[in-house]
């Protein structure tokens, strides 16, 4: 308990749990809403009940994929900002430049 005490009070594991059941407990009271409060739908299926949490989960878990599958394509490999062995450094073939215009 004493390791617990010296966490940040967000990444505690009895926090998270809390958080979590008290997130639960708000999305839960959210959704029995709708059986108390009427919902006029623009377009007929979005009047269903529960609608609006099915239809943000589904769109958070497809960001999340689209994210997870951008981040595939766009990743670098660590090494991506080392300079390359093999090759001269910028200074050094802007001397080369220098002295070959000198020379004209």
């Amino acid at each position: 308990m004493n390791d617990e005490k010296q966490l940040h009070w967000l990444v505690r594991p009895s926090t998270i749990r809390k958080l979590w059941i008290g997130s639960s407990i708000v999305l839960t009271l959210m959704v029995l809403a709708q059986t108390v409060i009427y919902v006029k739908g623009y377009f007929g299926f979005d009047a269903w009940f529960g609608f609006g949490a099915v239809f943000g989960f589904v769109s958070c878990l497809i960001m999340v994929l689209v994210a997870k599958l951008l981040g595939l394509v766009l990743k670098r490999p660590m090494d991506y900002y080392d300079e390359p062995q093999d090759k001269q450094s910028p200074d050094a073939s802007h001397d080369n430049i220098k002295e070959s215009n000198n020379g004209v």
